[in-house]
């Protein structure tokens, strides 16, 4: 379990503070060691008179109980008093509560102008003007965490609340943008819709649960948006009752209702509209870049339209592609042959991030090493070759735009280890044509020979965009299915870093495709800078499986299959999460820098061993053992002081945790590679020294109950490889691992 939150030397700023949600998040705050400032005007539930007291007996609530607070009785609207009593009391401001808030519920033909211009100046211009007066001390802090208070009024809309919702939805909008403006000085902006019981849900709730719904129950999620270790930015979420809940913008695939010279009729827009208002499929846009990607693709798909104009026509085409699955199902590309040397293996072994910084790797680096072998998803490359050689926009009744050709899913079986060297052919067919309505989905089938020896089979589900509408079937028996991960943590986690130059050399492999390499043709597509190859992430995930099921026996490999989720940019941390079930890994592979599912719905078959799992898959789960936090402690400090630490250690350290005699789970301390690391399972490669130990004896030695030298000596503790190293693990231990 991670250690407790606390807020020792920061200044939090909470409006709206003396009673009901204000008064609990100044009470929590405050007892986990934050300086309080607690703000309240005094006035009634509809924004009349003005008092002290309030907030004067919040504070005393505070420091009767030892806390830090003062109090402010200013309205929101005096924005830069507020800060300014924080600066004054404590010389700073990192944390923002924007909770203030008054009701003046009508219905809508009963609002008048006052009723409608307070409730904007209170709940939206107020937290407006005390948000700008914090920002720049935040900024320059290179600091900041503010909360912004809407409302399930808001979201959704309610009767009577016309006033209300509109500003409450309007401070999610200033919230995304302050979120996107201070993330790169560290200041995090999260919206939270609360229900609780209050003097303002007094109104529109029954007393029994206004009762239940107690404000204790919505802090906890204000506390963690607002703690340092909390990463979380641009967020939405409903809370209550004790449950927390993120809400996200979901938009349908839509439907384009004009062509090229042609006139937009309401009539179009009338023969789509079961279209448009279709959420099958349905796209999720995180930020208005990923808004705006659509539009140029719908640019993009108008222009490239061959039509004669016809002005008087009114009829919009259900497919902007001519697509008949009676014609071209079944068709076979032409045959295509493959013929490389050792050369390709390696460069492809490279391509996926393979290093002969790990000495595991030497036998898919060194055509001279007697293991010498290709990684078993090379397949994908005669068969990919032969998909662009194969002139799959030839086929008849498939007119495509290849240009809106997506690569979706991916599936490859082995049958035999593939050689080295050789001549290889490949034989494509059109398996089945899927109608998705917002697009065509092909399933491409690719059968790679070696001679009369069938090796593997491929099968790319290619999305066409706009191809849609052509009245086909949604499914298909012939396609191979995705799987859902497992609901429990995942049995393994391995990552890597990829090179800013991972797709140039990727590339090399044979995907020539511009969007990998060329900022303005990746511009076009709608991304920021050229994205990774989805097949080279797809190589890092199976190695990952590979080294940690079956210890980077290709013999063992039999499939995979995986689904393209999220773009990957070169540079970028993948994290690949795996779960064994029997012969099978289930896995998921995320971007770590943002959290995003780059593969999703994965899994890699192995072939039965006689032999037990590798001894790099871990045998029991870390939450079963005491030495588990210690390492987590480990793996933050390492995180945090890395660099210094691998220049004065320069090592690799693995430790093999015992239970009832038996190896229950090993850890590696990696402070020689980069910026150091800490994971779980054996070292990549070797390790300067190997630590042998059970779990009690090895807790015992970090709190300093037991000597190192007499548990060496008494044989409690085992040791392999440069025993003297052992002696600079001490400044980790002390200095570092905060137990």
């Amino acid at each position: 379990m991670s250690s407790p939150l606390r807020f020792d030397g920061r200044v939090v700023l909470v409006t709206g503070a003396g009673g009901g949600l204000g008064r609990t998040y100044a009470l929590a705050f405050a007892e986990r060691g934050a300086s309080v400032v607690v703000n309240d005007l005094g006035g009634d539930i509809k924004g009349h008179g003005k008092s002290s007291s309030a907030a004067d007996k919040v504070v005393q609530e505070i420091r009767a109980k030892g806390g830090k607070a003062v109090a402010n009785y200013d309205s929101v609207e005096a924005g830069e008093k507020l800060v300014q009593t924080a600066l004054d009391a404590f010389g700073k401001i990192d944390i923002l509560i924007n909770n203030a808030g008054i009701l003046r519920d009508r219905s809508f033909a009963r609002i008048s102008d006052e009723d409608w211009d307070i409730i904007h100046k209170v709940h939206l211009r107020g937290s407006f003007l005390v948000t700008r007066a914090a920002w720049n001390h935040m900024k320059n802090q290179k600091f900041g965490r503010i909360i912004m208070t809407s409302s399930a009024a808001g979201i959704y809309g309610n009767f009577g609340q016309a006033n209300y919702s509109a500003a409450k939805l309007g401070l999610l909008g200033l919230a995304n943008t302050l979120a996107v403006e201070g993330k790169k000085y560290n200041i995090h902006c999260n919206t939270i819709a609360p229900t609780a019981g209050s003097r303002l849900t007094q109104t529109v709730m029954p007393p029994d649960m206004v009762d239940a719904l107690k404000p204790e129950y919505v802090a906890p999620l204000v506390l963690w948006l607002c703690h340092e270790r909390c990463q979380e930015n641009s967020g939405l979420f409903e809370v209550g009752a004790g449950w927390v809940g993120k809400l996200r913008w979901e938009r349908s695939l839509g439907a384009i209702v004009r062509q090229k010279n042609h006139l937009v009729t309401p009539e179009a827009v009338e023969l789509n509209w079961e279209k448009i208002c279709n959420f099958d499929n349905a796209q999720k846009p995180q930020n208005i870049q990923e808004s705006l990607v659509m539009l140029n693709d719908v640019l993009s798909q108008i222009e490239s339209q061959n039509i004669s104009p016809s002005p008087t026509s009114h009829s919009v085409p259900t497919s902007s592609a001519g697509i008949d699955p009676a014609k071209c199902v079944g068709h076979k590309l032409p045959g295509f042959v493959y013929e490389y040397t050792h050369l390709q293996p390696i460069l492809y072994a490279l391509g996926v991030g393979m290093s002969t910084k790990d000495p595991d790797h030497l036998k898919f680096l060194f055509e001279g090493s007697e293991e010498f072998c290709c990684l078993p998803t090379f397949a994908v490359i005669p068969a990919q070759s032969s998909m662009f050689e194969g002139g799959i926009s030839s086929i008849p009744g498939l007119s495509i735009d290849v240009t809106r050709i997506l690569h979706g899913e991916q599936y490859l079986e082995l049958y035999k280890p593939l050689p080295t060297s050789g001549k290889l052919t490949s034989e494509a067919v059109i398996a089945d044509i899927l109608d998705k309505g917002s697009g065509a989905l092909i399933l491409l089938d690719v059968y790679t020979y070696s001679g009369k020896d069938l090796l593997c089979y491929n099968q790319f589900s290619i999305f066409v965009v706009g191809a849609g509408g052509f009245g086909g079937k949604r499914s298909s028996e012939k396609a191979k299915v995705t799987v859902n991960t497992p609901n429990r943590p995942p049995d393994v986690v391995a990552t890597d870093v990829t090179t800013a130059d991972q797709a140039a050399l990727y590339r090399l492999s044979g995907d020539w495709n511009p969007l990998h390499i060329d900022p303005g043709f990746a511009a076009l597509g709608g991304f920021q800078k050229p994205i990774l190859h989805g097949l080279c992430t797809l190589g890092f995930a199976a190695r990952h499986v590979l080294k940690h099921f079956a210890n980077n026996d290709v013999t063992r490999f039999k499939a995979i299959k995986i689904r393209f989720a999220k773009p990957v940019f070169p540079g970028q941390t993948l994290q690949t999460e795996m779960w064994k079930e029997g012969n099978r890994i289930l896995l998921q592979t995320k971007v770590k820098e943002t959290g995003n599912v780059a593969i999703g719905g994965a899994y890699v078959d192995l072939v039965s061993s006689s032999i037990q799992p590798s001894a790099k898959e871990p045998s029991a789960k870390a939450t079963e053992l005491q030495s588990d936090l210690i390492f987590e402690e480990i793996g933050r400090r390492i995180k945090d002081i890395g660099n210094e630490l691998g220049k004065k250690i320069n090592a690799v350290f693995q430790w093999n945790i015992t239970k009832d005699d038996k190896t229950a789970v090993q850890w590696t301390i990696d402070l020689k590679n980069g910026s150091g690391e800490l994971y779980q399972g054996p070292a990549r490669g070797k390790a300067d020294t190997v630590f042998t130990i059970s779990d009690e004896d090895f807790v015992n030695l970090v709190l300093g109950t037991l000597s190192p030298q007499k548990a060496f000596i008494s044989g409690k503790l085992k040791l392999k490889g440069n025993i003297m190293l052992s002696q600079k693990l001490g400044m980790i231990f002390q200095q570092y691992a905060k137990l």
